[in-house]
């Protein structure tokens, strides 16, 4: 008898996620603004950019533990996310991708325990895109003029 295939279940990495927007915005601000102080709260939560290295781990104020295993400029990120409700770790990619003048970015996660917390990863990635097109689109001048001034 065949098994019936679970949306979102890997044969060998449990369940995972993944979603994508391309924005209007060159790569290097894109990247300078996923790693900002404001980017970073968005998709990670309150945490010093001082303390996020390849081999480090971290924790943010809204408890979300993990350790940063690539760290590739312009490129991509690869770690390990916790939030304090959890038992596991999942394993969390962020990519920046360049077109021309625009930029794709990409979370993906896997390692999820269950079809529950991909929902949600689901819900929170969802929200995490949302606002970062808000800030690329409404805020992306006044980021700017913070930080390549």
């Amino acid at each position: 008898m065949e098994k019936t295939k679970v949306v979102g279940q890997t044969k060998d990495a449990g369940f995972q996620f993944g979603v994508r927007k391309t924005f209007a915005v060159p790569l290097q601000l894109v990247w300078d603004f996923l790693f900002s102080e404001k980017g970073f709260s968005i998709w990670l939560g309150k945490i010093s950019s001082d303390n996020f290295e390849v081999g480090k781990s971290f924790k943010t104020k809204d408890e979300i533990e993990g350790k940063i295993s690539v760290l590739k400029p312009m490129s991509h990120l690869r770690l390990t996310w916790k939030p304090k409700h959890w038992t596991n770790s999942s394993a969390l990619q962020i990519r920046v991708i360049p077109f021309k003048e625009k930029t794709t970015v990409s979370f993906h996660q896997d390692h999820l325990l269950d079809n529950r917390q991909r929902n949600e990863m689901k819900n929170y990635w969802n929200k995490v895109i949302e606002k970062i097109e808000h800030e690329m689109s409404n805020n992306i001048s006044e980021f700017l003029t913070d930080t390549h001034t």
